[in-house]
């Protein structure tokens, strides 16, 4: 898959919807969830008081505080002031946000989010950086074996929180060419499927953000072969990304980005133009 299938990779575990001991990032959830549970203790409040001060349920406490949640960065901003933690939680801050992305996916997570652009071809699935919460909430739902409920939410948080590229400066530049079966597949319902197709709409409006659309017509296909991701960084790299089946593979090697570079620009050039691919999108939400 390509880069934004690739979070879905919580399911490879021994036992479904549970995240392995041994996997890397559950050490440092492990360790910040004793560390919070110490200054909650040593502040004298129980998980509920704790809870109201900071907006979150007794609950939410407990499983960041047992490792088997991952907290967003606000929870953590706030919890170091309510617990005059002296910035010890703020220290665990970066490296509980590279938790949150399975193992095999978190050096492309970083690549991506420093990038200067981003060529993104979906052939399964809407790319993650276009999608809206309730379609990734539905991808993750159908993963087999079963994912448990926090998992799945883990999941879509992780996945919402890369699109804060959109809101970064300088703008980077991002290109996508998206399968037309993928916007005819209803993952999640016709009315999740809607809400995915108006949310490329308004992306696709961005001046750094190109949506192109690969029609089903086409006899010629350029990249039969699967999804994948060219990243530019900022240091003036491009480096290429693939995953299939929780299996990803990064690729600097200039004769295989070569390749994909080559790929990427054929399949642009055999896709509708942004302008066209607007309208198809806007022609598959009249049919609803």
């Amino acid at each position: 898959m390509a880069l934004d299938e690739a979070e879905a990779g919580a399911n490879e575990t021994p036992e479904a919807g549970k995240r392995p001991e041994g996997e890397p990032g559950s050490g440092v959830m492990t360790a910040f969830g004793r560390q919070l549970k110490l200054l909650r203790l040593r502040a004298g409040l129980d998980r509920t008081e704790f809870g109201k001060r900071v907006g979150y349920a007794a609950q939410s406490i407990a499983s960041f505080e047992q490792g088997r949640r991952i907290p967003q960065p606000a929870f953590i901003d706030k919890a170091d002031v309510v617990l005059d933690a002296g910035g010890l939680l703020l220290a665990l801050k970066e490296e509980l946000a590279r938790a949150q992305y399975p193992a095999f996916f978190r050096d492309a997570a970083r690549l991506e989010a420093g990038a200067v652009g981003l060529c993104v071809y979906g052939l399964y699935a809407v790319p993650g950086l276009l999608q809206t919460a309730e379609y990734a909430r539905a991808g993750f739902q159908q993963e087999r074996p079963l994912l448990d409920d926090e998992v799945i939410e883990q999941g879509v948080s992780a996945r919402l929180a890369r699109q804060e590229i959109y809101d970064r400066r300088p703008a980077p530049l991002l290109s996508f060419v998206v399968d037309e079966a993928v916007l005819r597949r209803p993952i999640g319902g016709r009315s999740v499927l809607y809400g995915q197709l108006e949310q490329m709409l308004r992306l696709g409006e961005k001046r750094n953000v190109e949506v192109q659309v690969m029609p089903l017509e086409r006899e010629d296909h350029a990249a039969l072969g699967g999804p994948f991701t060219l990243i530019d960084t900022a240091q003036g790299q491009r480096i290429a990304y693939a995953e299939v089946q929780g299996d990803s593979r990064l690729y600097t090697g200039r004769a295989t980005v070569r390749e994909l570079e080559a790929r990427y620009g054929i399949i642009r050039s055999q896709a509708l133009t942004p302008r066209e691919s607007s309208q198809f999108i806007e022609k598959l939400l009249g049919e609803k």
